[in-house]
């Protein structure tokens, strides 16, 4: 039995992470985090949890308790992670939900989170964490760097085709997102009468999940690529669905595309490449660790590529406890949810 500790265990990942784990037959969750609800019964901040789980949310001194587990998830808001994982990891291995340790260069960190990194010696080690790419080193890793929703989107569709280094620039990533994947955070924006009925883009440009995407596609490709990243919001709680726009370097056929995903992902447990003709749908991984991806091509070098995940799932927390599955030798199925929330 793997034991594990949550900090942040009251935003969205961290609930997300407690309904997986809850019915993980590998784990155990030994305690949960929160400074704002310290000291109350779980079942009370979250009445879903009556009659499930009697655990009560404990406050800082958890970080007194680390020996106690085999991992910690590190749910906690950007910068704030980065001053708990180096503590942590003397004692304990760390799956980091937060975006401090995903980026190879605490430069590109500090100029798009505009705070500076206080453990840029970890920045080498941590692994970006995304088992169908970088499965070997999650194996073996102390610190997992969990991606973000937007990237996990886009770069697991797209890495087949940059290692064959078909990929010409640039890049243009259209992808609509559910407001869950805001956080938790009260803001002007995310009001339901604000939300509600509405669709629209957002920080087109200068949103962080951009830099991320960037620097993966250019570790996968080999070479640096112009990346167009527009996001939207859509009136939903979850899910997340990702439109690529993308130019090969010689004319090829949808069906040359598809052979290429079926030989990276045939034996990937929760990747689904859908038969020519289909497109990925949310109604149809939400609620799952699932991403679905498709194709269409639209000129002698043109395709469309679309993928689907539900943005709390396969874009954070299941993700997390595929990466933990992995890191402590666990069939990496075990725990998750296939199942859909439908309709």
């Amino acid at each position: 039995m793997v034991r594990v500790g949550i900090l942040g265990a009251t935003g969205y990942t961290g609930l997300e992470l407690l309904r997986i784990l809850s019915e993980h037959p590998g784990v155990e969750v030994r305690w949960i985090h929160s400074e704002r609800f310290a000291g109350k019964p779980l079942k009370e901040y979250c009445p879903a949890w009556n009659k499930r789980r009697e655990l009560e949310i404990s406050g800082q001194e958890v970080l007194e308790r680390v020996e106690e587990v085999d991992a910690v998830f590190v749910a906690l808001p950007h910068g704030v992670a980065m001053e708990h994982v180096p503590r942590l990891l003397e004692k304990t291995r760390v799956i980091d939900l937060s975006a401090d340790f995903r980026f190879q260069s605490p430069v590109t960190y500090e100029t798009w989170y505009r705070i500076p990194h206080r453990a840029p010696d970890l920045l080498s080690e941590a692994v970006y964490g995304i088992p169908e790419i970088y499965r070997e080193r999650i194996r073996k890793a102390r610190l997992v760097a969990n991606p973000g929703c937007y990237p996990t989107s886009v770069i697991i569709p797209l890495f087949p085709l940059l290692r064959q280094g078909l990929l010409d620039s640039p890049i243009i990533v259209d992808s609509k997102s559910g407001v869950s994947g805001a956080g938790k955070k009260a803001s002007d924006d995310l009001h339901f009468c604000e939300v509600d009925e509405n669709f629209k883009a957002y920080n087109v440009g200068v949103h962080r999940h951009s830099p991320e995407i960037a620097e993966q596609l250019s570790i996968l490709g080999g070479e640096n690529y112009q990346l167009v990243f527009v996001p939207h919001l859509l009136p939903l709680k979850r899910g997340i669905l990702s439109t690529i726009y993308v130019t090969l370097r010689r004319d090829a056929e949808e069906e040359e595309l598809l052979a290429l995903w079926e030989e990276a992902f045939s034996k990937e447990p929760w990747v689904r490449v859908l038969p020519k003709g289909y497109l990925p749908e949310l109604k149809w991984v939400v609620g799952s660790n699932f991403i679905d991806i498709g194709l269409r091509k639209v000129g002698s070098h043109a395709f469309v590529i679309f993928s689907a995940i539900d943005n709390l799932t396969k874009g954070a927390s299941g993700q997390a406890v595929q990466n933990l599955n992995i890191m402590f030798g666990i069939d990496e199925k075990t725990g998750l949810p296939a199942g859909v929330l439908y309709p």
